[in-house]
């Protein structure tokens, strides 16, 4: 399934690539590097968004193969294949680019370079933003194969990446991902979600990863043997936990307190 789902994406397959090369590129720099930003090495938030970037992208390759695979939409997956793909490309060039020089890539207006390539992601990823909610429709009019639990997976899935999405505005309002304090300091181990304040960084962290869980949740389901109808309300119901975990988390970052201390 993977293997043609990605011969039908070309945009993304060139994306991965691309990706692929930036992660083994900052990982070659990174021993070699005894600069910090925000106290910490210049590489570490490039890998995190390259490993995302690609989880991403190969997900998205999954669903608009099975959104397609009946003949329909066949354009549409190519437009928005080559749109996810280009997106991903452009902001991890950019977080690439800015660690590089050495400075950060989000809520940077110490320059105008700075400030216009913060402005750039923001464009890419509100492009990023809308393709997703065009993938949404289609795949709430879409006649797959697939199960039923599945398939509500896939639209819940999505739907809770467009809430990510509003989240992530609401952490450029912030002007920052730490709540009660500056971003840096003490935080988790790779992550650096932080160990002393809020963090929204979290909450949306846990929002965009429900497109992986939530189809994995429907996948669980159709193993057991219940009725289709049960399967889908399990899908429902872990989906609403899950969402107002989600909430919790953003609710307990925006009080400043943070998930770990």
């Amino acid at each position: 399934m993977l293997r043609e789902s990605l011969k039908a994406s070309r945009g993304i397959v060139v994306s991965l690539w691309w990706n692929a090369v930036l992660l083994v590129g900052g990982l070659a720099a990174w021993p070699f590097d005894s600069r910090r930003i925000l106290g910490l090495n210049p590489w570490v938030k490039p890998a995190k968004f390259e490993i995302s970037g690609m989880i991403f992208l190969l997900t998205m390759a999954v669903l608009l193969w099975a959104v397609a695979r009946d003949g329909r939409w066949k354009r549409s997956r190519a437009v928005m294949g080559w749109g996810f793909g280009i997106v991903m490309i452009v902001e991890d060039t950019i977080i690439a680019l800015q660690s590089a020089r050495g400075v950060r890539s989000h809520m940077n207006y110490s320059t105008v370079t700075d400030a216009l390539l913060f402005a750039v992601m923001g464009i890419f990823i509100t492009l990023n933003t809308l393709i997703g909610a065009w993938l949404l429709v289609l795949w709430l009019r879409a006649k797959t194969a697939w199960p039923h639990a599945v398939v509500w997976g896939v639209r819940l899935g999505l739907l809770m990446l467009l809430v990510a999405s509003v989240e992530g505005v609401r952490i450029v309002g912030n002007g920052g991902h730490t709540v009660g304090a500056v971003d840096g300091g003490s935080g988790l181990p790779f992550l650096n979600w932080s160990t002393a304040h809020g963090d929204l960084r979290v909450a949306h962290f846990f929002a965009l990863h429900a497109l992986q869980l939530f189809p994995l949740a429907g996948l669980v389901m159709v193993r057991t043997r219940c009725r289709e109808g049960a399967q889908v309300a399990a899908v429902f119901l872990f989906a609403v936990v899950y969402a107002a975990g989600v909430w919790w988390m953003f609710a307990e970052a925006m009080r400043g307190m943070p998930l770990v201390r």
